[in-house]
Protein backbone atom coordinates (compact mmCIF):
# COMPACT_ATOMS: atom_id res chain seq x y z
CA UNK A 1 0.00 0.00 0.00
CA UNK A 2 2.91 2.45 0.93
CA UNK A 3 5.00 1.43 -2.39
CA UNK A 4 1.43 2.44 -4.57
CA UNK A 5 0.72 5.62 -2.60
CA UNK A 6 3.93 6.63 -3.18
CA UNK A 7 4.23 6.00 -6.48
CA UNK A 8 0.67 7.24 -7.18
CA UNK A 9 2.27 10.81 -5.47
CA UNK A 10 5.10 10.60 -7.93
CA UNK A 11 2.82 10.55 -10.72
CA UNK A 12 0.90 13.05 -9.95
CA UNK A 13 3.74 15.16 -9.12
CA UNK A 14 5.35 14.28 -12.68
CA UNK A 15 2.38 15.65 -14.65
CA UNK A 16 1.82 18.24 -12.23
CA UNK A 17 5.74 19.19 -14.10
CA UNK A 18 4.24 18.61 -17.61
CA UNK A 19 1.51 21.54 -16.52
CA UNK A 20 4.20 23.67 -15.33
CA UNK A 21 6.23 22.96 -18.50
CA UNK A 22 3.22 24.17 -20.48
CA UNK A 23 2.58 27.33 -18.65
CA UNK A 24 6.04 28.55 -18.68
CA UNK A 25 6.45 27.85 -22.30
CA UNK A 26 2.94 30.32 -22.57
CA UNK A 27 4.22 32.61 -20.36
CA UNK A 28 7.61 32.77 -22.09
CA UNK A 29 5.78 32.99 -25.73
CA UNK A 30 3.50 35.23 -24.41
CA UNK A 31 6.39 37.71 -23.85
CA UNK A 32 8.16 37.37 -26.58
CA UNK A 33 5.67 37.50 -29.18
CA UNK A 34 3.28 39.62 -27.95
CA UNK A 35 5.13 41.05 -25.01
CA UNK A 36 1.89 39.91 -22.50
CA UNK A 37 3.18 37.61 -20.00
CA UNK A 38 0.82 35.09 -18.74
CA UNK A 39 -0.98 36.71 -15.38
CA UNK A 40 -0.02 34.60 -12.40
CA UNK A 41 2.62 32.02 -14.03
CA UNK A 42 4.94 33.39 -11.24
CA UNK A 43 2.97 32.51 -8.25
CA UNK A 44 1.84 29.15 -9.96
CA UNK A 45 5.23 28.32 -10.68
CA UNK A 46 6.37 29.27 -6.99
CA UNK A 47 4.49 27.30 -5.20
CA UNK A 48 4.56 24.13 -7.70
CA UNK A 49 7.89 23.92 -7.02
CA UNK A 50 7.65 23.42 -3.32
CA UNK A 51 4.63 21.02 -4.18
CA UNK A 52 6.40 19.02 -6.56
CA UNK A 53 9.45 18.61 -4.61
CA UNK A 54 7.19 17.65 -1.67
CA UNK A 55 5.11 14.87 -3.50
CA UNK A 56 8.30 13.16 -5.03
CA UNK A 57 9.94 12.65 -1.51
CA UNK A 58 8.29 9.64 -0.15
CA UNK A 59 8.91 7.37 -3.31
CA UNK A 60 12.60 8.39 -3.04
CA UNK A 61 12.54 7.63 0.47
CA UNK A 62 10.90 3.88 -0.10
CA UNK A 63 13.02 3.22 -2.84
CA UNK A 64 16.44 4.26 -1.00
CA UNK A 65 17.08 7.18 -3.00
CA UNK A 66 18.31 9.77 -0.25
CA UNK A 67 21.85 10.46 -1.02
CA UNK A 68 24.06 8.69 1.59
CA UNK A 69 27.63 8.50 1.54
CA UNK A 70 28.85 4.75 1.92
CA UNK A 71 32.82 5.40 2.55
CA UNK A 72 32.11 4.74 6.57
CA UNK A 73 28.83 2.10 6.02
CA UNK A 74 30.59 0.10 3.90
CA UNK A 75 33.60 -0.40 6.90
CA UNK A 76 31.59 -1.49 9.14
CA UNK A 77 29.66 -4.79 10.01
CA UNK A 78 26.41 -6.19 9.44
CA UNK A 79 25.13 -5.16 12.76
CA UNK A 80 26.53 -1.11 12.82
CA UNK A 81 24.96 -1.35 9.19
CA UNK A 82 21.87 -1.84 10.52
CA UNK A 83 22.13 0.43 13.25
CA UNK A 84 23.54 3.52 10.92
CA UNK A 85 20.26 2.58 8.87
CA UNK A 86 18.00 2.72 12.03
CA UNK A 87 19.72 6.25 13.01
CA UNK A 88 18.89 7.91 9.93
CA UNK A 89 15.05 6.52 9.71
CA UNK A 90 15.05 7.75 13.07
CA UNK A 91 16.27 11.36 12.18
CA UNK A 92 13.99 11.15 8.56
CA UNK A 93 11.13 10.11 10.70
CA UNK A 94 12.02 13.25 13.23
CA UNK A 95 12.22 15.75 10.86
CA UNK A 96 9.22 14.97 8.66
CA UNK A 97 7.23 15.10 12.02
CA UNK A 98 8.77 18.27 12.63
CA UNK A 99 8.13 19.87 9.30
CA UNK A 100 4.26 18.87 9.72
CA UNK A 101 4.07 20.47 13.19
CA UNK A 102 5.77 23.59 12.05
CA UNK A 103 3.74 24.06 8.55
CA UNK A 104 0.08 22.97 10.80
CA UNK A 105 0.00 26.31 11.95
CA UNK A 106 0.38 28.50 8.89
CA UNK A 107 -1.70 26.27 6.92
CA UNK A 108 -4.57 26.72 9.16
CA UNK A 109 -3.68 30.47 9.03
CA UNK A 110 -3.39 30.78 5.76
CA UNK A 111 -6.61 29.09 5.33
CA UNK A 112 -8.49 31.05 7.71
CA UNK A 113 -6.92 35.06 6.18
CA UNK A 114 -7.68 33.18 2.86
CA UNK A 115 -4.02 34.18 2.18
CA UNK A 116 -2.96 34.27 -1.97
CA UNK A 117 0.41 35.19 -3.34
CA UNK A 118 -0.32 37.29 -6.89
CA UNK A 119 -1.85 40.89 -7.31
CA UNK A 120 -4.60 42.19 -10.07
CA UNK A 121 -6.20 39.79 -12.54
CA UNK A 122 -5.00 36.42 -10.46
CA UNK A 123 -4.76 35.24 -7.53
CA UNK A 124 -2.99 32.02 -6.05
CA UNK A 125 -4.43 30.64 -2.59
CA UNK A 126 -1.27 29.47 -0.64
CA UNK A 127 -2.82 26.87 1.76
CA UNK A 128 -3.49 23.93 -0.21
CA UNK A 129 0.02 23.88 -0.85
CA UNK A 130 0.74 24.61 2.79
CA UNK A 131 -1.65 21.68 3.59
CA UNK A 132 0.35 19.40 0.58
CA UNK A 133 3.64 19.94 2.99
CA UNK A 134 1.67 18.85 5.76
CA UNK A 135 0.11 16.02 4.61
CA UNK A 136 3.16 14.86 2.24
CA UNK A 137 5.22 15.53 5.60
CA UNK A 138 3.68 12.85 7.60
CA UNK A 139 3.68 10.57 4.59
CA UNK A 140 7.31 10.72 4.21
CA UNK A 141 7.52 9.83 8.08
CA UNK A 142 5.09 7.16 7.62
CA UNK A 143 7.53 5.86 5.18
CA UNK A 144 10.42 6.11 7.50
CA UNK A 145 8.61 4.22 10.06
CA UNK A 146 7.51 1.64 7.96
CA UNK A 147 11.33 1.30 6.82
CA UNK A 148 12.25 1.10 10.40
CA UNK A 149 10.19 -1.27 11.15
CA UNK A 150 10.91 -4.32 8.05
CA UNK A 151 14.77 -3.60 8.66
CA UNK A 152 14.32 -4.41 12.36
CA UNK A 153 11.49 -7.76 11.62
CA UNK A 154 13.59 -8.91 8.22
CA UNK A 155 9.94 -7.64 6.38
CA UNK A 156 11.38 -5.16 4.00
CA UNK A 157 9.26 -4.33 1.51
CA UNK A 158 10.41 -5.28 -2.44
CA UNK A 159 11.37 -1.78 -4.17
CA UNK A 160 10.49 -2.11 -7.89
CA UNK A 161 10.49 -5.36 -9.75
CA UNK A 162 9.17 -9.12 -8.72
CA UNK A 163 8.17 -10.00 -5.08
CA UNK A 164 10.92 -12.28 -3.60
CA UNK A 165 10.40 -15.49 -2.62
CA UNK A 166 9.46 -16.28 1.19
CA UNK A 167 12.64 -15.55 3.26
CA UNK A 168 14.50 -14.23 0.94
CA UNK A 169 15.60 -10.37 1.06
CA UNK A 170 14.26 -8.40 -1.96
CA UNK A 171 17.42 -7.40 -4.27
CA UNK A 172 16.70 -3.52 -4.18
CA UNK A 173 17.04 -3.83 -0.07
CA UNK A 174 20.36 -6.38 -0.36
CA UNK A 175 22.08 -3.96 -2.98
CA UNK A 176 20.94 -0.74 -0.82
CA UNK A 177 22.54 -2.26 2.26
CA UNK A 178 25.35 -3.70 0.22
CA UNK A 179 26.11 0.30 -0.59
CA UNK A 180 25.52 -0.57 -4.47
CA UNK A 181 22.42 1.98 -4.65
CA UNK A 182 19.54 1.19 -6.54
CA UNK A 183 19.94 -0.35 -9.45
CA UNK A 184 19.85 1.23 -13.20
CA UNK A 185 17.30 1.28 -15.64
CA UNK A 186 20.41 0.19 -17.98
CA UNK A 187 21.74 -2.35 -15.45
CA UNK A 188 18.03 -4.16 -15.18
CA UNK A 189 18.03 -4.45 -18.93
CA UNK A 190 21.28 -6.12 -19.17
CA UNK A 191 20.63 -8.84 -16.77
CA UNK A 192 17.36 -9.46 -18.25
CA UNK A 193 17.62 -12.61 -20.52
CA UNK A 194 17.33 -12.42 -23.70
CA UNK A 195 14.47 -14.77 -25.76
Amino acid sequence: MIARLARTTHVVSAFWVLVLAAIIFVDVMGRYLFSQPLLGATEIIANSVVSITFLQLPLAIYQGGMIRSTLLYDAVSERTQRVLRTLACVLGLAFFIGTAFSAWGPALEALAVSEYEGEGALRVPTYPVRFLVVATSIFAAWVYAHLLYGDWTGRSSPGPGPTPEAGQRPATSQRLESGQGPETDQQREASRPVP
